[in-house]
């Protein structure tokens, strides 16, 4: 006898999917260079409307005539509507959570991507069923020689027409998803997940390589898929395991390096975890230990860069991958470093060669930066050590964030390009030296985390309990969850006891890598985190860059008030 399979391993029915069926109008037919003049969605659930969202929206640009003949839409009806800054974010409320539905969705959609980017919103990445697909998956050639709604329309005697008008035609839309649906309810397909599956661009040996999944918990954690050769091909996290690598064998997965991944795997492993944060950090650690051919990022975790002093009589700076005690950084590329030594150089008198200067007897020849006033020329006996060593100390304590000095020169230098009206310098310097800042603050931020010899902190899981964080010098030593009504002090101890012992190394994280410790940070800087215990205060330095934090906001939105910012 065939036991019955939960609602879990069914999915979502599609009784219970929240559905937002939408169309737009628009100037033409590239996403990039034409705009949207009309939006309509309908919302629906289990065959009932739940709302229903329509707006004219001003395309900001003329509309050409034959749109204007196919549409009905004109000029003067746009004129007065809302901008796509206004409407979008209202389109993204009313659609959240929803599965969207589109007659061609990769055109609606396409215009709503290009939108987000080009306002500055997240693109959720919903969900997408498109009926053109999804009909030509279920009607033969013979019963629908087109799939245009027009003719889609017809064939099911929808009540609503199609008008080319946003709204009629969601309302279409609508009637033509229920009866596709209809069609393939028979077929076993009763599911949102088995929908996607459905589609054509996943073949039946990945829908037959769902099995992999069954075996997975509905657990936090972090999965990897392994090749024939017991190779990890990819790792990912997941807040439910199971949920999460079942949509890899939808159509859900668009991607077509992952379709291949999946092709080649034989084998899905879990480890479960307390919380995001430790599936996360575990992530990070898998990914350096395999370095999975089908994952982009993060398989080289040390491979930032620095900037540091080199040990010599007149020292310059040296950029290098092995952190030192006192380095700036970390960078993510040697470009965002090469940016940050230009604005340190413009701050301090530091010489910018590489050669090698002794201490006595200087027979170099003074450079085209010495005849600019930038350099004293040390490697020509024209200064001393002693009177090197103002900058090199005055780097020293920015770094360090015991003084800001050399940023309120920079500012100074600001405001004198800006008198001359040398806009395209100041513009230069104003990006450098917001970059110079943002680096300074992260690494400081990062630095008095991993001089900590332990913290232990606590967050809110949603359900009344509370997630913790055993975190050593800027590592995720332990990690547990105390459920509802549970004592938490014990297992504060329990963690505390179990955690990993972690010896501190040199340079500024102390051996920890940049990207595990801004996981931890990040998770701990969220609201609602409660310190638990500290070995001892957790301090950030009075001068530190995060005072230029606001400085940096109106820098980077091009605007001149960061000339009067009060630091």
């Amino acid at each position: 006898m065939n036991a019955q399979l939960s609602f879990d391993e069914l999915g979502t029915p599609l009784r219970d999917t929240t559905f937002v069926v939408f169309d737009l109008e628009t100037t033409g037919g590239s996403a990039n260079d034409d705009a949207v003049t009309e939006i309509g969605a309908v919302k629906i659930r289990g065959g009932e409307v739940l709302g229903e969202f329509a707006t004219l929206v001003d395309p900001e640009r003329g509309i050409p005539p034959q749109v204007v003949a196919l549409t009905g839409i004109t000029q003067f009806m746009v004129t007065g509507a809302p901008r796509m800054d206004v409407v979008l974010p209202a389109f993204l409320e009313f659609a959240a959570g929803a599965v969207l539905v589109a007659h061609n969705s990769g055109f609606d959609v396409g215009f709503m991507k290009a939108a987000c980017e080009r306002h500055g919103y997240h693109w959720p990445k919903p969900s997408v069923v498109c009926t053109v697909r999804l009909a030509r998956r279920v009607l033969s050639r013979d019963e629908a020689p087109s799939c245009r709604l027009g003719a889609l329309a017809q064939l099911f005697g929808t009540a609503t027409t199609p008008t080319h008008r946003a709204l009629d035609d969601a309302r279409a839309t609508v009637e033509v998803l229920h009866r596709l649906l209809e069609r393939v309810g028979p077929l076993g397909v009763q599911t949102l997940e088995e929908l996607l599956a459905y589609l054509p661009e996943v073949t039946p040996q990945q829908r037959r390589k769902r099995e992999m999944a069954a075996h997975l918990p509905h657990e936090p954690g972090v999965y990897l898929f392994r090749g024939p050769n017991e190779e990890v091909l990819y790792v990912g996290t997941a807040s439910d395991l199971r949920k999460r690598v079942r949509q890899y064998f939808t159509a859900s997965e668009g991607r077509a390096r992952l379709r291949e991944m999946v092709a080649l795997a034989i084998r899905v492993d879990s480890i479960s975890c307390a919380h995001s944060l430790e599936a996360e950090v575990r992530e990070l650690r898998l990914l350096a230990a395999h370095k999975p051919a089908y994952n982009r990022r993060s398989k080289n975790p040390q491979n930032a860069w620095w900037l540091t002093l080199t040990e010599e009589a007149y020292p310059r700076l040296s950029m290098v991958r092995e952190a030192r005690t006192g380095a700036l950084g970390p960078f993510r590329s040697r470009r965002a470093a090469e940016t940050a030594a230009d604005a340190v150089l413009e701050a301090l008198p530091i010489r910018a060669c590489t050669q090698r200067i002794p201490l006595k007897v200087q027979r170099g020849t003074p450079c085209a930066l010495h005849e600019l006033g930038r350099c004293a020329a040390p490697c020509a006996g024209k200064q001393t050590a002693v009177e090197y060593s103002p900058a090199v100390t005055a780097l020293q304590e920015l770094i360090a964030g015991r003084d800001v000095a050399p940023l309120h020169g920079l500012v100074a230098q600001l405001d004198s390009y800006a008198t001359a009206h040398r806009f395209e310098e100041a513009a230069g310097r104003r990006d450098r030296m917001a970059a110079l800042i943002r680096v300074l603050d992260r690494g400081q931020r990062l630095a008095a985390l991993a001089e900590l010899a332990e913290l232990v902190a606590a967050r809110p899981d949603g359900e009344g309990g509370w997630e913790f964080a055993v975190v050593r010098h800027g590592r995720l030593a332990s990690a547990g969850v105390a459920k509802r009504g549970t004592r938490y002090l014990p297992i504060v101890d329990a963690l505390v006891a179990s955690a990993e012992t972690v010896l501190p190394g040199e340079g500024p994280l102390r051996g920890a890598t940049p990207e595990e410790a801004s996981l931890v940070l990040r998770w701990l800087n969220r609201p609602g985190t409660r310190l638990v215990r500290c070995s001892a205060p957790w301090t950030s330095p009075a001068a530190a860059a995060g005072a230029w934090r606001e400085w940096v906001e109106l820098a980077d939105a091009g605007r001149d008030q960061y000339r009067e910012y009060d630091h």
